[in-house]
């Protein structure tokens, strides 16, 4: 279960993962399309022209980024529970736009995954709710994301994606995206792009007029619209689409002379030679640094005998403009500002076209300059459609983000096998030293040797909430004629429910096994109801109480200082006290076990004097380990015992430490016993479900007989 557990985690973690790097890399080489995007929310919300362009390309970068960087977080499990969180509330947010433009419709495409991929509103919120459950899964299950890197140097990988993306940002919108998704690519001829294969069904839209006459406004469709009657003045129009039919990759691509209304997109895509093409989307916002360029590159196209026309949205007010500003004898066209903007990602921009072919793109930062034109178009390298280069810049990330990103994570994983082994040998030397000491002695060997015979040996069960009166009497009599018949050879001790402490005391043989209590109050005496005091105990003939269980902690919600009053009371009582401590899993798998055992042992017990210890046994339970049948190995089990052990040592010194007597409590049966017991710091164990049954339980006991 636990293993499907984390398969399952993880399948979501790929899916996030995956999706997010996706469509954050192809918004983030493509930032002003994201930026024409962003613009077109605002549109929709009515916002139009109140933000300035700059904030909207800034809010496209820093989102592309934040995409790409969330997506590599969680593909590498950095920072496992703060980015689950961020992802989570990412994608309720994602989430409930796209529930809006499903419902509402203002935007046809939500742009989620730039121009590389196209989804209706409805695939996209679809899609959309999958990735919040798969991020709602990782929230509740951080941890079982399985590490590439460790978390000292997670930093390095987290800063080198976020340089990385904002740098291939930066580059895309200084030049031209690193790949092109759009229709008009290189190698694109315009013309096969408007086609419309034979029999293909064309989309039918409905258009609504929307007019207005006397204050009155009213909606008209072609069959209604009041032709006949001047006194309707025209205001606006809408169209939607009744029935979605084969759309061509270029469908709004067209070229008119405004001053006479003539298309001339036909006889501009039909020349036979080589066609410049300077589109600006907006003039007025144009940038006039290259003009220069510009009027260099129209003069070769005048001498060599090519064509060199400006396509533009823009009025002939800002055609003006920009003659005056520049100097321009080139004709301008006009074209969709929309179409424009696809066509190019830079205002203004360059094409080359051969027979209506685009042969090359040049953005306003790289036009050619006049070294370059030093000879007719079909003697350059540019005046021929460059071979394909994807795969050259797909090799060139490769070599510049994902070999240094694997490097890193290879470095990583030796450094810490490195550096485990390095600690487990000293921690074998430590151990060494300790059980022989500096000089190896054999002397202090077997002194050391005879120090763990002489530590109490002891099997404990903890029969929790089970059994009834009658079946905890009838299990305690069965318990004590098999050790009766066979003697032990460690102590055995029973912890019951309070209600069968006093009935199962009249039936064993305190000399074969010892009784406690699961539990105490944590006062000691009053109006308390339903608590059962360490006096009350006591007088039923227990001598023993198990504080600090996991499941008291967990349920109970016990704290450390609830369980040191409670500890006080015990001892104080003459109760000798086995305390309970452990890791969960998640704190297992965050390498933290250590520092949580010791704060459970400083927070409870760590505060009593030398001779209250004496009264103390200490039961280490992995939380992942109880009532889940997986059992730590004997070599977990004993790395953590010796750990005890040694912070026992620190606390009360080697002698107190060597006295001490420390068990295993977690899943242990009589198949594992002898292999656990063999361990020279477990000192026995705190049994759960196998103490329910004396057969179980006294082939657990057995386990100590040589």
């Amino acid at each position: 279960m636990n293993r499907l557990k984390i398969f399952f985690v993880n399948l979501c973690r790929a899916l996030l993962a995956i999706t997010f790097v996706f469509s954050g890399f192809v918004k983030a080489i493509d930032p002003l399309g994201t930026q024409y995007k962003i613009g077109d929310y605002l549109e929709a919300l009515g916002l139009a022209g109140q933000v300035p362009e700059w904030i909207q390309l800034m809010t496209s970068v820093v989102l592309s980024a934040v995409e790409f960087l969330l997506g590599m977080l969680i593909l590498l499990a950095i920072q496992r529970r703060l980015v689950s969180k961020l992802t989570t509330l990412f994608m309720i947010f994602m989430t409930g736009i796209t529930l809006w433009l499903t419902i509402g419709n203002p935007i046809q495409d939500c742009g989620c995954f730039g121009d590389a991929l196209r989804l209706t509103n409805a695939q996209t919120f679809g899609k959309n709710v999958v990735l919040l459950f798969a991020a709602l899964v990782l929230m509740r299950f951080p941890l079982y994301q399985v590490r590439f890197i460790s978390k000292t140097n997670q930093w390095i990988a987290s800063y080198f994606t976020l340089i990385f993306i904002l740098v291939a940002s930066l580059l895309s919108l200084y030049h031209l995206p690193i790949f092109d998704f759009r229709p008009y690519y290189i190698g694109q001829n315009i013309r096969k792009g408007m086609e419309m294969p034979p029999g293909a069904q064309q989309t039918v839209y409905k258009t609504t007029f929307i007019c207005t006459k006397d204050g009155v406004q009213k909606e008209f469709d072609e069959n209604n619209y009041p032709y006949d009657d001047s006194t309707w003045v025209f205001v606006d129009t809408k169209q939607e689409i009744l029935k979605q039919g084969y759309e061509p990759p270029i469908h709004d691509f067209s070229i008119t002379n405004e001053k006479t209304g003539e298309d001339l997109t036909q006889a501009i895509l039909n020349k036979k030679g080589y066609t410049f093409l300077l589109v600006s989307p907006h003039l007025e916002m144009a940038d006039d640094g290259n003009f220069g360029n510009i009027e260099r590159i129209y003069e070769y196209a005048r001498e060599n005998g090519y064509d060199f026309y400006g396509l533009t949205a823009s009025t002939e007010m800002g055609i003006r403009q920009w003659r005056e500003l520049t100097g321009a004898r080139y004709p301008f066209y006009t074209t969709d500002g929309t179409t424009l903007k696809t066509m190019i990602r830079s205002n203004p921009g360059l094409l080359l076209l051969y027979q209506g072919t685009i042969i090359n793109k040049w953005s306003r930062n790289d036009l050619p300059t006049a070294e370059q034109l030093s000879a007719p178009l079909p003697l350059l390298a540019m005046g021929h459609e460059p071979e394909n280069n994807t795969w050259t810049k797909i090799v060139l990330i490769i070599l510049c983000y994902i070999l240094p990103l694997i490097f890193l994570i290879v470095a990583d994983r030796l450094w810490a096998w490195t550096k485990w082994v390095k600690k487990k040998e000293e921690w074998v030397k430590t151990k060494e030293q300790w059980i022989m000491g500096k000089e190896q002695s054999n002397k202090l060997y077997q002194l050391l040797k005879h120090k763990r015979q002489m530590r109490k040996k002891i099997v404990a069960g903890n029969w929790k909430m089970n059994e009834t009166l009658q079946e905890g009497i009838a299990l305690a009599k069965e318990i004590n004629s098999a050790l009766m018949a066979d003697k032990p050879n460690c102590d055995v001790i029973i912890c019951t429910p309070f209600i069968h402490l006093a009935s199962v005391a009249q039936v064993l043989d305190k000399e074969l096994v010892g009784l406690g209590a699961e539990n105490c109050a944590d006062k000691e005496k009053g109006a308390y109801t339903g608590e059962v005091s360490a006096a009350m105990v006591k007088s039923t003939g227990a001598q023993y109480v198990i504080l600090g269980h996991s499941e008291r902690r967990q349920y109970y919600g016990e704290t450390a200082e609830i369980l040191k009053d409670k500890v006080q009371l015990a001892l104080a009582n003459d109760l000798k006290v086995i305390f309970c401590c452990g890791e969960t899993l998640e704190e297992r798998e965050a390498n933290k076990q250590n520092e949580v055992v010791k704060a459970e042992l400083e927070g409870s017990v760590f505060h009593l004097n030398a001779e209250d210890w004496k009264n103390i046994i200490i039961a280490y339970e992995p939380i992942w380990a109880i009532g889940t049948g997986k059992t730590a190995t004997a070599d977990q089990a004993e790395e953590m015992l010796a750990y005890i052990r040694s912070v026992v040592a620190e606390k009360y010194g080697k002698e107190a430490a060597e006295d001490t007597s420390i068990l295993y409590g977690g899943s242990c049966k009589p198949s594992n016993a002898k292999e656990l017991f063999s361990k020279p710091n477990i000192d026995g164990g705190l049994i759960g479900g196998a103490s329910l049954k004396a057969a179980d339980f006294k082939g657990i006991i057995d386990a100590w007989k040589k």
